[in-house]
C-alpha cells in the first residue's frame, strides 16, 4: 500500500468560467498545491486564470514545463522531471490538482504526465474531473446539432496527414478538426476534395476574448488563432 496522497486532473473547460462543473470547483477548492502547465515558450497559463477563484488563496502553484518539440530525449526528460515534483507533493500528504484546458482526456498534456507517473509509481493514485471539450462549446455556440440517430463522429488531429484526415472523413458524416490552425491549407483542401465545405464550420478562441464563428471557412491563407478548431456537421441536419 502507497501513502501518496492522489493528484486530480482537472478539466477546467474551453474558457468560459462559467462552464466549470460543480465537481471541478469542489477539487480546486480542496487542493493543497497546484499543477498547471506553461510551455517552455510561454509563461502565461489559461487554465490558471479561469481555475483561481476557486482556488484556496494560501495552495501554492507550481507550473511544469512541458517542451513544444517533438525531440524523443527532450521530452522524456521534461515529463521525468514534472513527474518528480508531483511525487514530492504527493509524499508529504498533500492532494493536489493538475489544470487544463477543455477535457484531461482529450488532447492534453495530462496524458503524459499520467503515463510517466505511472512507469514511476504504478499504484499512484490518479483522478479526473471531465471538461467540457471545446468542440462542445463551439457547437452550442452554432446552435448546431453534430450528429444524431445512428451517425458516427470523428474527433480528428489538425496534425494528421492528409490521407489519414480524408480516410476518417469518408467514414464518419460528422466530425471534428482539432487544431486546425497548423495544416489548415491541407485540412481545407481535404473538405474541398470530399464535396464538405457547405457542411463546415470555423470556431476559434470559443469562450475567450476573440472568439469568432465562422459558418463558411476563411481563406486558404488566412492567419488562424491557435484555439482554432472546425465543426462538421452531420447529414441530419441538411
Amino acid at each position: 500500500m502507497n501513502n501518496f496522497a492522489p493528484l486530480t486532473a482537472v478539466g477546467v473547460g474551453p474558457g468560459d468560467p462559467e462552464l466549470l462543473t460543480l465537481k471541478a470547483v469542489r477539487a480546486l477548492s480542496e487542493a493543497a498545491t497546484i499543477f498547471t502547465a506553461r510551455s517552455t515558450k510561454n509563461g502565461h497559463s489559461l487554465a490558471l486564470d479561469i481555475a483561481r477563484p476557486h482556488l484556496k488563496s494560501e495552495a501554492p502553484v507550481v507550473e511544469l514545463a512541458f517542451p513544444m518539440t517533438r525531440k524523443p530525449a527532450v521530452l522524456a526528460a521534461a515529463w521525468q522531471a514534472n513527474a518528480e515534483a508531483v511525487l514530492e507533493v504527493s509524499r508529504r500528504g498533500e492532494p493536489s490538482v493538475f489544470l487544463t484546458l477543455g477535457d484531461p482526456s482529450t488532447y492534453s498534456t495530462f496524458g503524459y504526465l499520467r503515463r510517466t507517473l505511472k512507469a514511476l509509481e504504478p499504484d499512484f493514485p490518479v483522478r479526473v474531473v471531465p471538461g467540457v471539450t471545446s468542440y462542445a462549446a463551439a457547437a452550442a455556440l452554432c446552435n448546431q446539432v453534430l450528429v444524431e440517430g445512428a451517425e458516427n463522429l470523428a474527433i480528428v488531429s489538425g496534425i494528421d496527414d492528409p490521407e489519414g484526415m480524408k480516410a476518417a472523413l469518408t467514414a464518419c458524416p460528422a466530425a471534428v478538426i482539432m487544431k486546425a490552425y497548423r495544416s489548415y491549407p491541407a485540412i481545407r483542401q481535404v473538405l474541398m476534395d470530399l464535396d464538405l465545405m457547405d457542411r463546415a464550420m470555423f470556431v476559434s478562441c470559443c469562450g475567450l476574448d476573440g472568439e469568432a464563428l465562422c459558418r463558411e471557412l476563411p481563406p486558404v491563407d488566412a492567419e488562424l488563432p491557435y484555439f482554432s478548431l472546425i465543426l462538421v456537421r452531420g447529414k441530419g441536419e441538411e
